[in-house]
């Protein structure tokens, strides 16, 4: 059975202010995959990620969503926004909507499939807000539900960033740095709610870490970045210490000093 190609990288390079940030970058991520793209500090991860999901476009180059191009040489799909659709986003800092509720929250992540009407005034049905409360509950925080967002723990918002994309109906979620702001605890639930929806749901995962130890905890396949280019794409158990120090050198601290957070 042939195994669906969720994204496809093709010679996609970024310059800003005639600074290289992506250097042709070519991957392939199938459906069902579950990736982290690490790196320092500036070698390009959240840049990476931007581009996936249409947030920037590049110089030149091709990023594939299912098969149909978002972007081609620095232009937009006519249906962009159709197929980000299909991919949920969870960032550093949550991308709530702080003095909305939590279950208000989550149902944004409907907003891609209402008339224009019902999307300014937040109308939802019933349905909806079903939906809402059951994703809620898969995240495990369905007491949060009529709380306002600002009053969660960092780990909770999270974790209603991770319900908004479910109820979106997210194909992939890219996941920036999903855990740098949150404690041990709140990353360890974090981190495994992210593998339990890759392994139960079928979703395609591809995350962007600092913290090598992490990775290895979680990840299979990792691909490795160093100033915009891709020096290793392969199986996470070849990216020892001594092959991060080839890629790294005295920038190997960074990613293994992070990683010594017990969330295991």
């Amino acid at each position: 059975m042939t195994t669906t190609v969720a994204i496809e990288v093709t010679d996609l390079s970024k310059s800003f202010k005639s600074k290289p940030a992506l250097k042709n970058i070519f991957c392939t991520i199938k459906q069902g995959e579950m990736v982290a793209v690490v790196g320092a500090s500036g070698s390009g991860k959240s840049t990476l990620l931007r581009h996936l999901n249409g947030l920037l476009s590049g110089d030149s180059g091709r990023v594939a969503i299912f098969g149909t191009a978002l972007q081609t040489d620095g232009r937009n799909h006519s249906k962009i926004r159709s197929l980000r659709s299909q991919m949920g986003c969870i960032f550093q800092q949550f991308n709530l909507v702080n003095r909305l509720s939590v279950i208000e929250n989550v149902l944004i992540g409907n907003l891609s499939r209402l008339s224009l009407v019902r999307s300014i005034l937040h109308l939802f049905t019933k349905q909806e807000k079903l939906q809402a409360l059951a994703a809620l509950e898969r995240v495990g925080i369905l007491e949060q539900a009529y709380k306002r967002a600002s009053m969660l723990s960092g780990g909770q918002q999270q974790r209603v960033a991770i319900a908004r994309c479910l109820v979106q109906g997210a194909k992939i979620i890219l996941a920036d740095e999903p855990i740098a702001s949150l404690d041990p605890e709140s990353s360890r639930k974090v981190m495994e709610l992210l593998v339990e929806l890759n392994r139960e749901n079928g979703i395609t995962v591809v995350t962007s870490l600092h913290q090598i130890q992490v990775v290895r905890n979680y990840f299979n396949r990792t691909i490795a970045l160093r100033t915009g280019k891709v020096m290793f794409d392969g199986a996470t158990l070849e990216l020892n210490n001594a092959k991060l120090q080839e890629i790294y050198g005295a920038a190997t601290d960074e990613l293994v000093m992070r990683g010594h957070s017990d969330i295991a």
